[in-house]
């Protein structure tokens, strides 16, 4: 098996979430100057690193069963969400300036996205 990070689905929607948070971060950051940029790209960066741990965790066990491989996937879901929350109340919390539309939105548009790996064929 090879490791969860170098799959196409999780690239893909690793790139698909980079290009999402650039895109927003140009848009907020003609709309709202750079604390909106900033923003968008924290609004992303928090679900790209979130996509990365769930592919780590995911890789480090090898599943025999599928009961087995159902518990790695809860685990990798589970440390996803926890690095989400963290993230989110360390953002919310340090940043002053934040402009809250342009960082939910690219968290959000994220958040779909990485949805859309069902979509891409191994």
């Amino acid at each position: 098996m090879e490791p969860p990070l170098s799959t196409k689905p999780i690239r893909y929607v690793l790139k698909w979430q980079a290009l999402a948070t650039l895109a927003i971060a140009v848009v907020a950051g003609i709309w709202a100057g750079v604390h909106g940029a900033v923003s968008a790209v924290l609004g992303g960066v928090v679900n790209l690193s979130a996509c990365v741990v769930y592919a780590f965790v995911l890789g480090l066990g090898k599943p025999a069963s599928a009961g087995a491989t159902v518990v790695a996937l809860f685990r990798a879901e589970a440390s996803k969400v926890l690095v989400i929350v963290l993230q989110l109340w360390l953002v919310l919390a340090t940043y002053r300036d934040i402009v809250l539309p342009a960082f939910l939105a690219t968290f959000v548009i994220t958040v779909f996205l990485f949805g859309m790996a069902l979509l891409v064929r191994d």
